[in-house]
């Protein structure tokens, strides 16, 4: 029986594959049988992660490249490329929030740094959006059946108080997930899908001294999250996996401008 939720002959772009949640999509992609270009500013952490991939039998490759820089993701594409001829799929990884993009309580709400909320903004939305022009573009000329999945997040459809222009940016990468997912169908057919993959609370470097302490135990701000999520717990992100290589995989082929929510039933509860 052919094994759908393969990935074997497909190669993948992870954008963002230098952090916490990208390594796990690095990672689950590999494991299913694809060849992966992990893409992060983080040299010596890309290359690191290809080369222990590559030795244990996988295929990855490191590209170095900002997602906010078109010519450094066109070189990019261009290495992948060279090396294996085809591009099956991309993930929006990259993304997160930024100091400046917060906004404390006792900060002035019409005060605030509409700079470093703009800057958070700008990431979230057009690093989705740059790496779909530029890696979308080589899907649909050399993959048989593509597919490109957003990370959307928990921040875009509730408000989550502090990080406004976290909220902005995941709000806009819905809306644009959905628009070019029927772009996409209009001109290319099931040739090419595009989903958002929304995960709940998981702790990452951004977001791990503001949910919890360095002693140990939660901040206020993550015990309200463990009360909102009925699992009690933060999610691992080893748990995104099989979401991700569904989505990516031809088990998902009539599945396109969907969001998947990986979060512990968070989004649905009511706090009662």
């Amino acid at each position: 029986m052919e094994n759908k939720f393969s990935l074997a002959g497909k190669v993948i772009i992870v954008t963002g594959g230098t952090g916490i949640l990208g390594n796990s999509f690095v990672n689950g992609i590999v494991e299913a049988g694809g060849t992966v270009g992990i893409l992060g500013r983080n040299k010596q952490v890309a290359e690191e992660r290809a080369e222990a991939i590559n030795a244990n039998g996988g295929k990855a490759i490191a590209l170095i490249a900002d997602v906010l820089n078109e010519a450094e993701l066109v070189a990019a594409k261009e290495k992948v490329l060279a090396a294996y001829g085809r591009i099956d799929g991309l993930v929006n990884a990259a993304g997160g929030n930024m100091p400046q993009g917060v906004l404390q309580p006792e900060e002035d709400v019409f005060k605030m740094n509409l700079d470093g909320m703009r800057q958070v903004l700008d990431l979230n939305l057009w690093g989705t959006l740059l790496p779909t022009q530029v890696f979308g573009e080589a899907i649909v000329k050399t993959a048989d059946k593509g597919s490109i999945v957003n990370i959307s997040s928990m921040n875009s459809k509730r408000a989550v108080t502090k990080v406004l222009g976290y909220n902005m940016g995941k709000a806009a990468v819905d809306c644009y997930n959905q628009w070019f997912a029927v772009e996409l169908a209009n001109r290319y057919g099931d040739k090419i899908r595009m989903n958002a993959l929304a995960p709940g609370f998981f702790l990452t470097e951004q977001n791990r001294n503001l949910l919890t302490k360095p002693e140990g135990g939660y901040t206020p701000r993550g015990e309200s999250v463990i009360r909102q999520t009925p699992f009690k717990r933060f999610g691992h992100p080893d748990e995104l996996i099989g979401a991700i290589v569904w989505l990516l995989s031809d088990a998902s082929q009539f599945v396109t401008g969907a969001m998947i929510t990986v979060d512990g039933g968070f989004s649905i509860f009511s706090g009662v």
